[in-house]
């Protein structure tokens, strides 16, 4: 096992130890102290990796899981783990840092917080560093878990437990498509690891699953990164703590949608089907969601759609920038490849100014009581410092200098600019709606900020709606978001240090092939003189203020839409309709009756067997080898038929008894006659037991009722057991008149000079099967103690 591994692998093994720390510790010390350590040694680990990676190097490290299925935890840093990994720790450093200050260690149940937070940074590392497709599935699914038991951290409120149920079925399902998709990959490729599809990605484009694993696996990503119409999930996950919530959706969980759509580029891109589906749902999305952001009246509900928006637009750029895999070399793939690096670029820069505006939500939730937009009001000199940090992040969302979202913005603009030019994919006909699509959203994201900042801080301040006076935060919840906020202007005066240290060597990835050329060179600056994208943005910010300004006069125009077609209401229906069906039908063969349950079990095992047998054609008749029954045998067949058809009708319980006992010593005459002497004690031995058994039980049951009248013969239950006796009939003749093998029997010829056993049957159970019998052993040891210890209780309470 590598350092590599331990450092995927330490969180999942601190979680642990979190609730023995919280146990012995809480409340004088915070646990969320011991916890922070964590990410903070992962971070610094993943900071030694920047020169080689920025210079082109890779690390792959392999240990086997299950290396005769070819199932190895593969772990590889590249370019784009790497930023991925960055995000992930250090982005819950400072979660961390500020959910000790927000999450009372005297009424929160902090070691619960705590696991299900390390599970999920754990989770999410494996994501973004596993080459194995399966590994990446079971840490995928992971990440599903998690965030569900963070989401419904509060269970006791309806609302969580709702929201979490919605995003794990949501999730859930895009993950098993993602498996079918992964699947197909590894059918079409004869491998799970994601870099050796990489070479061989010919085969994987003429082959006829490419479409359906494409989509399959979109699905997936489409599903964790809120794309539409699966986003609904999202705002309701915002019932969980804010901590969880400028965690997961604003820079790990919901971007490893992303992280899928990125990792798959070089397999799918350059096709026509990933350009469409990846760009055209990301603009979908984006307009989607900052539509709905601007009519929200909960700031976390405003910051959760503006997150679906934000979302839309990386994957937009992910999916306008496939196109350069098509056009391989040329002016062509350099333009596109600028569509790649606004994708990691602007994603990086979501997670620095989302995450601080979340915290500063979480701290107007703290210390005012309410997130409600309505009940907020001149804040700006009550919190000077959130205000602050509020306007940094807002601007930068909005895309306004000098601020680092206003470069990936304007980055954006070009894409969306360069694919309405493309004459490939039919563009020439639907291009024009990639700027026009992007414009108007800017100008609803524009809106919902300037919402964010001055109606949350300007204005009149409103002490009699607020569930507490309201007052800065204190220092200790300031510093994340503050070191968040300062990364956002950063970035914005020295972007290309993180273009040459991290931007090159993700965008490389993404772009494997074109690497190889050395056509990938990146020079990012926040000026580029009066070009198209700078009037889209003064045309932006124009309109989006004049649409500010006149904002009560056309936000009614939301009302206007019926409820009842919104997707929510769909998801639902839906599921109320789901919940109805299943009881229906769980009521219809949940009967209570056993004998039901063997009608149901038998009928199928009929149409099962039956219908393979016949559809394959599999039944043969051949009775040329058999040996001659002589009349012994037959008298004993005739015997066991007798004693079994008087179990039937037998009119006691004694009765029914006794020919069961003969229909068992009837067996054991056949095992003496077959030379078998072993298995005939066996049967003699338990058919007594179990008779003795049956009397005892018997005993203490009441006598049988005379009935006035015959029970009534039951045609269906006639039906099932002739037809079972019948399928076991074909099945055995069958079996014995077809060898697709050569028999079992060879495998235990030299039993003798292996095992030193002249019983071959003693041989099986001890030697070739000798834990299998060892375990029956004890599982018969602990029914026995089981049975021992009820009577045992039973006496007891009897004396006393």
């Amino acid at each position: 096992m590598s350092l590599l591994h331990i450092m995927i692998l330490i969180p999942f093994i601190f979680a642990i130890f979190v609730p023995l720390l919280y146990k012995f510790f809480n409340p004088r010390i915070h646990t969320g102290w011991f916890v922070l350590i964590i990410p903070v040694i992962i971070f610094i680990y993943l900071i030694r990796f920047i020169p080689g990676i920025s210079s082109g190097e890779t690390m792959y490290h392999s240990m086997a899981w299950m290396p005769s299925f070819g199932i190895n935890f593969d772990a590889y840093v590249d370019g784009l783990g790497l930023v991925f990994g960055l995000l992930i720790t250090g982005i819950g450093a400072l979660v961390i840092l500020y959910s000790i200050y927000y999450m009372s260690k005297e009424r929160e149940a902090l070691h619960n917080f705590y696991v299900y937070l390390l599970m999920f940074m754990g989770a999410m590392l494996g994501v973004v560093f596993s080459d194995n497709i399966l590994v990446l599935y079971v840490f995928w699914e992971l990440t599903s878990i998690s965030s569900f038991l963070l989401i419904a951290y509060w269970y006791q409120r309806e609302k969580s437990r709702y929201g979490a149920q919605k995003s794990m079925l949501i999730t859930i399902f895009g993950g098993l498509a993602m498996l079918s998709g992964f699947i197909m990959l590894s059918m079409m490729t004869d491998t799970y690891s994601i870099r050796e599809m990489f070479t061989q990605i010919n085969v994987i484009t003429e082959h006829h699953l490419f479409l359906p694993a494409m989509i399959l696996i979109l699905l997936g990503a489409f599903t964790k990164s809120a794309q539409f119409p699966f986003s609904i999930w999202l705002p309701d996950a915002m019932e969980a703590p804010t901590p969880i919530s400028a965690y997961l959706h604003s820079a790990t969980m919901v971007k490893a949608g992303i992280y899928l759509v990125a990792r798959m580029t070089p397999i799918f891109g350059g096709s026509s089907e990933w350009f469409w589906l990846v760009s055209g749902i990301g603009l979908i999305t984006l307009l989607y969601g900052s539509i709905n952001a601007v009519r929200q009246t909960d700031l976390k509900g405003l910051l959760a759609y503006s997150t679906i928006s934000q979302l839309g637009l990386i994957m937009s750029l992910l999916g306008i920038g496939s196109a350069a895999l098509y056009f391989g070399y040329g002016r062509e793939a350099d333009l596109y490849v600028v569509a790649i690096t606004a994708s990691i670029f602007h994603m990086i820069n979501h997670s620095t100014f989302k995450g601080s505006l979340f915290m500063v939500v979480g701290i107007i939730d703290h210390e005012t009581g309410t997130r409600d937009i309505r009940r907020l009001g001149g804040l700006m000199t009550i919190m000077p410092i959130s205000f602050t940090i509020a306007v940094i992040g807002s601007f930068a969302m909005a895309g306004l200098p000098p601020f680092n979202g206003f470069i990936s913005k304007e980055m954006f603009f070009t894409s969306v600019l360069e694919a309405s030019k493309l004459t490939e994919f039919n563009m020439e006909t639907f291009g024009i709606l990639f700027p026009v699509i992007a414009w108007v959203a800017s100008v609803f994201t524009f809106i919902y900020s300037m919402i964010l900042v001055f109606k949350t801080f300007r204005g009149k301040y409103k002490p009699e709606k607020l569930e507490k006076k309201a007052h800065e935060a204190p220092i200790g919840m300031l510093i994340s978001p503050i070191i968040l906020a300062s990364l956002v202007v950063i970035i914005f005066f020295f972007p290309n240090i993180i273009a040459d240290y991290l931007l090159k060597p993700a965008v490389a990835s993404v772009l494997p092939s074109l690497a190889e050329g050395g056509i990938i060179d990146m020079k990012i600056s926040a000026w580029h003189g009066w070009n198209t994208e700078l009037f889209m943005t003064i045309g932006v910010v124009v309109l989006g203020g004049l649409m500010y300004m006149y904002l009560k006069k056309w936000v009614g125009i939301y009302r206007l839409y019926p409820q009842n077609m919104t997707l929510n209401q769909l998801y639902n229906s839906g599921l109320d309709h789901a919940q109805g069906w299943s009881k229906s039908l769980t009521d219809g063969y949940m009967t209570g009756y056993i004998r039901d349950y063997i009608a149901y079990l038998f009928g199928f095992f009929i149409l099962f067997i039956g219908g393979t047998l016949l559809v394959t054609q599999s039944i043969t008749l051949d009775f040329s080898n058999n040996a001659p029954v002589n009349v012994f045998e037959g008298a004993l067949v005739l015997a066991m038929m007798t004693a079994a058809v008087t179990v039937l009708f037998a009119k006691t319980r004694l009765t029914a008894i006794i020919a069961l006992g003969v229909l068992g010593y009837l067996v054991s005459m056949f095992f003496v006659i077959f030379r078998a002497p072993d298995l005939a004690l066996t049967q003699l031995v338990v058919e007594t037991v179990t008779t003795a058994l049956f009397l005892l039980c018997f005993y203490h049951l009441p006598k049988f009722k005379e009935h006035t009248k015959r029970v009534p013969l039951k045609p269906l239950n006639l039906v099932i057991s002739i037809g079972v006796g019948i399928i076991v009939t074909l099945f055995a003749f069958s079996a014995n008149g077809t060898r697709l093998f050569d028999p079992i029997a060879s495998y235990y010829e030299d039993a003798y000079e292996l095992a030193g056993a002249k019983n071959i049957v003693n041989s099986i159970l001890v030697d070739f099967r000798g834990i299998d019998t060892m375990l029956e052993i004890f599982v018969l040891c602990i029914a026995g103690l089981g049975v021992y210890t009820m009577i045992k209780l039973g006496l007891d309470r009897r004396e006393k």
